[in-house]
């Protein structure tokens, strides 16, 4: 079954100091916490699963931080709903492949905010971006 919402509860950025020397930044996000809420589409009420978030990037040695919390409304079968429900409770267990799924959704959405809130207040960008560099003289060889 689908997503049916991704939102962002709580946004903080910081730059705390001046960036000096090797910068390393440590990435981290989690699932929180799992609620079983009701969505009620037209007049019909669909049980569906919120998963709390939470994103962080932390620029080392205490030079920035970009904090991201958010929920994920997924939408299941009523007996899905059930078990994963029964598994957070029991164990805070969420299946493999829909923490998976959960999870590289985050991602996608958190490191493309991230990027563009870290560049606001002049902070390296948090992954690996492509470059381009200049090829040396002997490869432009056509044979």
């Amino acid at each position: 079954m689908p997503i049916v919402g991704f939102n962002f509860d709580k946004i903080t950025v910081e730059k705390i100091s001046p960036i000096k020397g090797r910068v390393q930044v440590k990435n981290n996000m989690a699932i929180k916490n799992v609620e079983q809420n009701d969505l009620i589409l037209g007049k019909k009420k669909e049980t569906v699963l919120k998963f709390s978030f939470e994103f962080s990037s932390k620029y080392e040695p205490n030079i920035g931080l970009v904090d991201i919390r958010g929920h994920i409304l997924f939408m299941e079968e009523p007996n899905e709903v059930k078990k994963i429900m029964d598994g957070w409770k029991k164990k805070k267990f969420i299946p493999q492949d829909l923490m998976a799924f959960l999870l590289n959704t985050v991602l996608m959405r958190c490191n493309v905010k991230t990027l563009v809130l870290s560049s606001e207040v002049n902070l390296p960008p948090h992954i690996k971006l492509p470059t381009i560099s200049p090829k040396s003289e002997a490869s432009q060889y056509i044979g």
